[in-house]
């Protein structure tokens, strides 16, 4: 027996037998062609590009339908790449200058692209070359060139263990209806394959090393995706044990269902109000679903990391329209863009810094972009003839910054109305509250805006100092530190003197551990993931305030993040046993 430690990227439990996947990428051998072949090969890249697309669209189209969420989103960036003319240019500008043939110049030019990726800073757009494995595998597979696809055929359920898995091997593997769970050697949280995997409800761990190496098919595993654990040739105490988590997992989940369409209403009567944090505007349906009564996060960056290309105001025009009118009268808070740190536009002239997540990012790129932060801003007023739209300034550390954000804002205002475009008059103005030097100025911040949103995953790196991406600390980022806790209690405070909306839209929200205490702390609102509305909502339909206000004394004369988690999670088990 061995246990292994990863990253669950999809909540479940299952059981079963290993199959290890071969996952080495296709090579292509360098082969030059006759100049009288050339428009031959020209053609083949021509057919390819077109033939990959088609595929691609019909893919995307086919999971919108079935799960919606961020599947389609992400085969919408599939499609989007193959359809930009550049690539398809460069490769037939090597067919045509170099002799080569289509399949060797698509090879060439691909492994390219995804190296640019790989070297960038950023460990989202690291992720992100993964699908540039998936992009070139179709764009072979139309040319003539045969491309590892044996996963339709599996006859019998199994756990995939392999080193890594693209989006298309994760789809045609669900699609077979054989696929229990899958683990992954290296991946993300934010990878393509643990999305696609969490949309469909597929229990995986990823970021586990050198599992693949470990394991051999038929092997009996175990698959955590709760703590992110795999447990390979588990013992038969494990295997009853887990048997029974399995059985509670189902029970809980059709008592959650019962929930979607209720109030998150403590038993005492006060409504908290429980919105979704999105990425895309096709993730609104996800929310709703789940019983989100607006978006507290539109994290409009992500549109800025699709391409190869900036999008122009008239793509941002539309995405926040569309998901305005998805949304429809609830609100709708829109993040500008929190370029930089660990997130940057892979076509941007970025400039390597020694501190990324202290140097130009978030508002700070926005200020000194203003050809970026314009057309974005002018998207956003836009949309608000739309819907309920509501602007927010990420990482304010200093008033002079808020005070910048919102006179461009009225600069571009002003220019619509003279361009005779309709929007709202007033959009409401808030501030993200990210770092310690916001939240100890919460007082001064109030006065300019109209809501302030804790962003507790930033908040918590820079004041405990941190590394948020660098698991050699991660032991250490915690919401549940005291001087956190102490920050987040000042924020409320100060918009309740202000008479000013607090909110909390980081990862904390969305964990039931913590429910009970914001709650108490004062909080009326709170913006997570979709998947997470159901679980707090039931927190909060089982506890009074008087409860809550008990917790939150009791957690604030702690001295230490472990006193904190151990308090927090024999209350919560009180409420609802062991989550």
């Amino acid at each position: 027996m061995a246990l292994k430690r990863g990253i669950g990227v999809s909540q479940g439990v299952v059981i079963g037998d290993a199959l290890v996947l071969e996952t080495e990428e296709t090579r292509v051998p360098r082969r030059t062609v006759p100049p009288e072949q050339i428009s031959h090969e020209l053609g083949l890249v021509a057919k390819g590009f077109t033939a990959a697309r088609e595929d691609v669209a019909a893919e995307r189209e086919k999971f919108a339908a079935r799960a919606g969420s961020e599947l389609a989103d992400i085969f919408g960036f599939h499609e989007h790449w193959l359809a930009d003319p550049r690539p398809q240019k460069e490769i037939a500008g090597m067919v045509e200058a170099k002799h080569y043939s289509a399949a060797y110049a698509i090879s060439v030019f691909m492994r390219r692209y995804r190296r640019r990726f790989q070297e960038m800073g950023s460990p989202y757009l690291q992720e992100r070359a993964r699908d540039f494995v998936d992009i070139e595998r179709r764009l072979l597979h139309h040319v003539g060139v045969e491309t590892r696809h044996t996963l339709e055929s599996l006859e019998e359920q199994v756990i995939i263990v392999a080193h890594d898995l693209t989006p298309s091997q994760v789809v045609a593997l669900e699609r077979t209806k054989h696929l229990l769970g899958f683990v992954t050697d290296v991946g993300g949280s934010t990878s393509h394959s643990a999305i696609i995997a969490a949309g469909l409800g597929i229990p995986a761990v990823v970021g586990l090393g050198d599992v693949a190496s470990q394991v051999s098919s038929g092997d009996r595993l175990i698959v955590d995706g709760l703590h992110g654990v795999v447990v390979i040739d588990p013992s038969p105490d494990q295997l009853a044990d887990y048997a029974v988590t399995v059985d509670h997992l189902r029970e809980i989940r059709a008592t959650l269902d019962e929930l979607r369409d209720l109030p998150a209403e403590t038993r005492d009567g006060v409504r908290i109000e429980l919105l979704g944090n999105i990425e895309f505007p096709s993730e609104v349906a996800d929310c709703l679903e789940n019983g989100a009564e607006g978006i507290g996060l539109f994290r409009s960056e992500f549109l800025f990391l699709q391409g190869p290309t900036l999008p122009t105001e008239q793509e941002q025009y539309e995405a926040y329209r569309d998901a305005a009118e998805s949304v429809g009268d609830r609100p709708l808070i829109i993040r500008t863009m929190d370029l930089g740190g660990d997130k940057c536009h892979v076509g941007g002239a970025w400039e390597p810094e020694a501190n990324p997540f202290l140097g130009l990012r978030s508002i700070r790129y926005s200020l000194q972009n203003l050809s970026v932060f314009r057309p974005q801003l002018r998207a956003i007023v836009r949309a608000s003839a739309h819907g309920d739209i509501r602007v927010m300034f990420p990482l304010i550390s200093r008033i002079m910054e808020l005070r910048q954000a919102k006179y461009v804002l009225s600069l571009v205002s002003e220019e619509l109305e003279e361009e005779g475009y309709e929007f709202k008059s007033q959009i409401p103005v808030g501030a993200m509250v990210e770092t310690p030097a916001a939240a100890i100025c919460s007082r001064e911040l109030a006065r300019e805006v109209e809501f302030m949103s804790i962003g507790t995953n930033d908040l918590i790196q820079y004041t405990l100092a941190v590394d948020r991406t660098n698991e050699r600390v991660a032991q250490l980022y915690t919401p549940a530190d005291p001087s956190i806790l102490r920050l987040i209690r000042g924020v409320i405070t100060e918009g309740r003197r202000s008479k000013v909306s607090v909110s909390l839209c980081g990862e904390m929200a969305g964990d039931p551990l913590f429910t009970i205490l914001l709650v108490g702390l004062g909080l009326s609102t709170l913006s997570m993931a979709a998947s997470n509305i159901p679980r707090v909502k039931k927190i909060i339909r089982s506890i009074t305030m008087a409860d809550a206000e008990r917790v939150k004394r009791r957690v604030l004369s702690f001295e230490t993040e472990r006193e904190v988690v151990n308090y927090l999670r024999d209350e919560t088990r009180k409420v609802w046993g062991d989550i």
